[in-house]
């Protein structure tokens, strides 16, 4: 495998880390070392060319092979967690990284046209992403998404919604005959599971609670038609052949529970904020949009605008 690729890398779970070392006696406590300062928290693991690699970017050459749940853990920490083998093969493959980049410099890679482009497009990007990140991410708490639920809820009309099942079949007589066998006793799920063309014949027709507008409009108006316990006297076509409805509930709903809601609300937000960063930016932004050059004519002269339009 390429040393270089993050999958060739894989790092223990969180409960498989090495455990703390003891804590020495009291009487040797007192002798302890002040605290490191805050630099020494990323200390110089190695250096190459003249270049210092620090623990972070050792920690860094992971990538996508750590844990999401130690993404965040701060790199000397993490150190303590890891395995020595494990942190020998990240710093291997940051002083290999290291060689390589300053190799690509030295050969004056960084100054081709093409790279420096492309390296111009990838700075350009994590800025962008950085500040929409910084910008949005306070927004989408928790709080903040249940503070909107609760509006949304509390604006929101309480809607009439049923839970019904229902018996598809493809004709009319055979819509009939299922109504009989209703009429005699007949148990309404066995007949659907055993009857039923829907792919809700599995739950024994169950279609769930739904509004009016979920259903097309004959088979909605004759489920909101019936009480709880009542079967359609008739079959109802639909574009989807003949139904046997029955209703079980009725309720007044505004809307889905905050679980169900969620993910749907998150994106959502995420999108309004994303517009709302996008114009404010935009407002403050000094924009010149220049004109596209003017088409030329034979011979390389301005071509002649075109007469204007006859009223």
């Amino acid at each position: 495998a390429l040393l270089l690729g993050a999958s060739s890398l894989s790092l223990p779970p969180l409960a498989s880390a090495q455990p703390a070392p003891p804590q020495p006696p009291a009487a040797a406590q007192a002798q302890t070392p002040a605290p490191a300062a805050p630099e020494d928290a990323n200390p110089v693991i190695a250096r190459v060319d003249g270049e210092d690699i620090r623990l972070d970017e050792v920690i860094g050459t992971a990538g996508d092979a750590m844990p999401e749940e130690l993404r965040a853990v701060p790199p000397a920490t993490l150190r303590a967690m890891l395995p020595p083998q494990i942190f020998a093969q990240l710093t291997e493959r940051a002083i290999t990284n290291r060689a390589l980049v300053s190799a690509a410099r030295r050969a004056g890679l960084h100054r081709e046209p093409a790279v420096a482009a492309r390296l111009r497009r990838l700075a350009e990007d994590e800025l962008r992403d950085t500040l929409l990140r910084r910008e949005i991410m306070p927004q989408l708490t928790d709080e903040a998404l249940r503070a909107r639920f609760e509006a949304d809820r509390a604006a929101r009309e309480p809607e009439e919604q049923v839970r019904a099942s229902h018996i598809l079949v493809s004709t009319e007589a055979a819509a009939r005959e299922i109504i009989g066998q209703l009429r005699a006793g007949g148990d309404f799920a066995e007949l659907a599971r055993s009857r039923s063309n829907d792919p809700a014949a599995r739950t024994g027709g169950d279609l769930g609670f739904f509004s009016r507008n979920d259903m097309v409009p004959e088979f909605a108006e004759a489920a909101f038609a019936l009480q709880p316990g009542e079967v359609s006297t008739d079959p109802v076509r639909t574009s989807f052949g003949w139904h046997v409805i029955r209703v079980a509930e009725r309720r007044m709903s505004t809307g889905p529970e905050f679980e169900e809601a969620r993910d749907e609300l998150r994106q959502r937000m995420m999108e309004e904020t994303v517009r709302a960063v996008v114009d404010r930016v935009m407002a403050e932004a000094r924009v010149e949009r220049l004109d596209a050059p003017a088409p030329t004519g034979p011979g390389g002269m301005q071509a002649e605008p075109p007469p204007p339009a006859s009223r």
